[in-house]
């Protein structure tokens, strides 16, 4: 390690700069991870020659601008690996991924896996972050590539990178462009049943759980189950009171009306106090409570038809208004909202003191991961201070209490106190107005009491309701409402996937990728398969040309009448773009010839390996490996399946394949038994075990010419494999190989 004094000179010289030399978004599992992640060609260029511990200032200022590097391990493996490293000595690479990840956390964003490996090129490396969403990594790569020349850059004086607007850019594009608070819970609680998640819009909400046929969607709490009918009943308020009413449940008494006149003598028929709001109004917004002047309701009329296209006069239920989240006819959570206050200290002004008092409350904010919202001074706000003489310029006395908002945000939580049959009643009104997911407002003086005792009314009931206020609630357990969502739509632990077939190796891939195809077809499932000639659905190709890539895959995943799918995934597909899907029934290998991958980002077996065997990483634990068992980088990637094994030989007496089927169960459909594909005498076997079928002699399968085309015997094998694993019939698999010939050279 060279010494400040004796680099310093030199470094003053140097030539700093950070190049990209190439970057992309690798959507889905790839050679680094099984996760989304941004991988970047960075030159460091003349930087290679200075380590970290080399640049003056340079710890000092990375640690001071992000002192939440502390957290990073790094190699160490300890809180505070990556600033021992940093102080040590490590390179410009390496502190980048770093920075990224960190820039990245603090924007909101999951995910912090990272590498940086050096190239055969000097001061060239690559550099692979976690990018959930390809954007905000991208902007945060570029705002590392910032921070550090700043920080190399940097002399006492001079002024500091500006960290807090470069995260606050970031930020605003994680709530842009990311997934919102409450579909992310939703999404989460799929991930931890291994449901998979697709987004349907580079923008909003719409999300696609599971594929194919087994798929739902939601959008934020509404999903596809949720009746369009039901969600315009919902904003129609007066309609929504009048089938409750039908059915027995407690509402208030009111009416729509049609003018400030025609308000105040509504609530002249139906009592004072009375309620105003709009018809169709969201969010609390123009609505007005506890109102007994005429003069408060006229105005209080006018303010509310700005906020709908019409306005509900209502009876006034005194308590507390309450939300109560109905799942698939259960209450899930509920919630109390309180009225907002300051108090008075004889100095400053209300409009102050909403400020001092309320805002400052760190809970309160504009964003979505803020239980509270800011209080702001709008129409309702002014007339709430007038009935009690004030303006916001008023000056309240020292300790006097002046209410500022009657029901404020509901954030705090009283699940455990719901009364059994309020929370009927709030099932009942769910299934009246015809939601499976429904946020019931309902007004109660004690929600552990029956509404019946105490006078209590459902007021509303909302489809798409907020979930924030259950996932974090200000005071309160925090409810799992995502979890309980995901098992309305995914009952009896289904997954909602699809038997998908992966395939991946040097040649031979597409007409292997055909033949299973078929094999699934005549299984009686709709197939789809995206491959290096096109694109076909159930057998029909619907685009030609290579479509063996991400997006091809993807539309087949989304493809709501699709019950299975094959994939051919070629080296550079899974290099430029990763996997498509983030777990297979079926993952195959045909083989291996390290000539045919090397090139601009492939240099070693060790990277070859690392790239192929990402087809195997995503085999589920139910599922299969398909291997060529002549292959020993092959036979080396079994160790890292979640799954079984399955290998396949020309060779029945390979020494691989009588060591896999030693200790196999007898029974040749048994899926505990150690299976095998194997030929022998031009026949071909299914071994399990100590147990054989014999199921084809390859003079009956044309595209062997006989089984002396030994490429296509192994397709063959490969794909009786895969058929076997996924259970279809051995004789459906014997028809499907002998009339291959027609779809061989498609």
């Amino acid at each position: 390690m060279l010494a400040y004094a004796d680099t310093k000179p030199d470094y003053i010289a140097v030539n700093r700069d950070i190049k990209f030399i190439e970057i992309r978004h690798l959507n889905g599992p790839n050679i680094w991870s099984v996760r989304p992640v941004l991988e970047a060609i960075v030159d460091i260029g003349e930087l290679e020659d200075f380590p970290s511990d080399t640049i003056p200032g340079f710890y000092e200022c990375l640690s001071s601008w992000l002192p939440s590097l502390i957290e990073h391990r790094c190699s160490y493996g300890e809180r505070g690996g990556f600033l021992r490293r940093l102080k040590e000595g490590t390179w410009t690479g390496h502190i980048l991924e770093h920075v990224t990840l960190e820039l990245q956390n603090l924007a909101g964003m999951p995910g912090g896996f990272g590498r940086a490996r050096e190239t055969s090129l000097r001061g060239v490396y690559k550099v692979a972050v976690s990018a959930w969403q390809e954007d905000v990594a991208r902007n945060a790569l570029a705002a590392a590539r910032e921070l550090l020349l700043a920080a190399m850059d940097y002399s006492p004086g001079d002024e500091p990178y500006d960290v807090r607007g470069a995260v606050a850019r970031l930020r605003g594009m994680v709530d842009s462009l990311w997934l919102g608070p409450s579909t992310a819970c939703i999404v989460d609680a799929a991930a931890s049943r291994n449901i998979p998640a697709i987004r349907l819009l580079a923008k909003g909400n719409l999300v696609q759980l599971g594929y194919g046929i087994r798929s739902q969607r939601i959008w934020t709490a509404e999903t596809d189950r949720t009746p369009a009918i039901a969600e315009s009943i919902s904003r129609d308020k007066d309609l929504t009171k009048a089938l409750l009413q039908s059915c027995g449940v407690a509402i208030p008494e009111g009416r729509i009306v049609h003018s400030a006149e025609d308000a105040w003598e509504a609530a002249q028929e139906i009592g004072l106090p009375v309620v105003i709001k709009p018809c169709d109004g969201n969010h609390g917004r123009g609505v007005f409570i506890e109102l007994s002047k005429r003069e408060e309701i006229e105005s209080a009329y006018r303010v509310a038809l700005e906020e709908g296209s019409g306005v509900l006069v209502e009876g006034y239920i005194p308590g507390t208004e309450h939300r109560l989240l109905v799942v698939g006819g259960r209450l899930v959570a509920a919630s109390r909202g309180d009225s907002v206050s300051v108090t008075g200290d004889g100095i400053s002004t209300i409009n102050e003191l909403i400020q001092q008092q309320i805002n400052s409350d760190l809970r309160r904010g504009e964003s979505e991961e803020h239980p509270l919202n800011p209080v702001s001074v709008d129409g309702v706000t002014i007339m709430e201070l007038q009935r009690q003489g004030f303006t916001t310029d008023s000056i309240p006395l020292a300790g006097q209490e002046v209410i500022i908002q009657r029901n404020g945000n509901h954030a705090f939580d009283v699940t455990d106190e719901v009364h059994p049959s309020t929370a009927a009643a709030a099932s009942l009104a769910a299934r009246v107005v015809g939601l499976d997911i429904a946020g019931v407002d309902l007004v109660a003086t004690d929600i552990a009491r029956p509404l019946a005792e105490q006078g209590g009314a459902i007021v509303e009931v909302n489809a798409g309701p907020g979930l924030l206020m259950h996932i974090k609630p200000a005071i309160g357990t925090p409810r799992p409402v995502g979890e309980a969502i995901v098992e309305h739509l995914f009952p009896s632990h289904e997954d909602g996937r699809i038997p998908i077939v992966g395939i991946t190796g040097s040649y031979g891939t597409t007409n292997l990728a055909h033949l299973i195809a078929q094999l699934l077809a005549l299984s009686g499932k709709q197939t789809g398969l995206a491959c290096s000639d096109g694109f076909y659905l159930d057998r029909r190709q619907v685009k030609k040309g290579d479509q063996a890539n991400w997006k091809a895959a993807r539309n087949i995943l989304m493809n709501r009448s699709i019950e299975a799918a094959v994939f051919e995934n070629g080296s550079d597909s899974m290099l430029r773009e990763g996997l498509a899907y983030d777990g297979c029934h079926i993952g195959i290998v045909t083989n291996v010839e390290l000539t045919r991958h090397y090139g601009k980002y492939l240099e070693t077996p060790k990277q070859i390996f690392d790239l192929l065997r990402t087809q195997v990483d995503v085999v589920v634990p139910a599922g299969a490996a398909v291997l060529n068992a002549r292959e020993p980088m092959l036979v080396e990637m079994a160790a890292l399946c979640n799954g079984e094994i399955i290998y396949f030989s020309l060779d029945s007496d390979l020494p691989v394949i009588k060591e896999h089927c030693l200790h196999g169960t007898a029974g040749i459909n048994g899926v505990q038994g150690k299976r095998a594909v194997t030929v022998r005498d031009g026949e071909i076997f299914l071994v399990n075990g100590s147990s054989e079928l014999p199921l084809s002699k390859l003079n009956d399968v044309p595209v062997t010419c006989n089984g002396q085309a030994a490429l296509e015997v192994e397709n063959i094998l490969a794909a009786v494999a895969a058929a076997w694993s996924l259970g279809i019939d051995p004789t459906v698999i014997r028809s499907g190989i002998e009339s291959f010939h027609a779809f061989s050279k498609v």
